[in-house]
């Protein structure tokens, strides 16, 4: 998919716990509905459910999701408004901790990418907060992506993970989406993080922040309590990158 007038799919992805996942989800739905006017879906996909605790004043429909993937319940019967003006949210419940199974037992590689592909006429751009880890379903998710966003810490294991998972993409289709790395909870007084931006020079970068750290308690993105912030902007600045991207597609 590409273009400005098709609907595209941008997964945020870790093989790690704790690299900001959620925090680059929720910003970048942000970004796209408010900053590229795009009308935007946020698809919580990791069983913790951290995007829906952010984005949603309400609990999602309990032990809903996982039918939607074996045609149990209409997708679009899920689909709830966010806190957030022009993003839309499909909310984590429990059900979500027994989807490899059901992937496993469908056997359809491209079961979410069927899903998604059914609310292109809904939506602009669709984010996909996903589950850490090697799985069924982080099979279905890049199968489904246009491009993945890849938080990385900048410390030789974080980097090694990223190197694994572009490897276990090749094994397992010989294609895969557009891989996009970016260096998640920078702290440039530490040698080691230094270390690795001078590595990689050309890999954008989120700054570690307090602000960053306030939207777990202020339940909100950046841009909407903090917009001036080194880290606001970095959110809004890889946006347009990604924009690109999808464009040049």
């Amino acid at each position: 998919m590409s273009g400005d007038d098709t609907l595209a799919t941008i997964a945020v992805y870790s093989l790690k716990g704790g690299v900001g996942k959620t925090t680059f989800a929720v910003n970048l739905a942000w970004a796209s509905a408010r900053v590229s006017h795009r009308r935007t879906l946020l698809w919580d996909l990791d069983p913790q459910g951290a995007s829906t605790w952010i984005l949603s004043d309400s609990k999602s429909a309990q032990d809903e999701v996982q039918a939607a993937f074996s045609k149990d319940i209409d997708l679009e019967a899920l689909i709830r408004p966010s806190k957030i003006e022009g993003v839309d949210l499909i909310g984590a419940d429990q059900s979500l901790r027994s989807i490899d199974l059901l992937f496993h037992e469908l056997g359809k590689k491209k079961r979410l990418a069927r899903l998604i592909a059914g609310l292109g006429k809904r939506y602009d751009r669709i984010i996909l907060d996903c589950p850490p880890g090697l799985t069924e379903t982080s099979e279905q998710v890049l199968r489904a992506a246009d491009i993945v966003i890849a938080p990385v810490i900048p410390s030789p294991l974080s980097q090694r993970a990223l190197g694994d998972v572009a490897r276990y993409l090749m094994q397992n289709g010989g294609t895969h989406p557009p891989i996009l790395p970016v260096y998640s909870m920078v702290d440039r007084r530490r040698r080691l993080h230094q270390a690795a931006l001078e590595t990689n020079p050309t890999w954008p970068l989120v700054p570690m922040a307090s602000a960053v750290e306030q939207m777990a308690v202020k339940r909100l993105p950046l841009g909407e309590f903090a917009p001036s912030v080194p880290a606001a902007q970095r959110f809004n600045y890889l946006w347009q990158a990604i924009e690109k991207k999808l464009a040049s597609r």
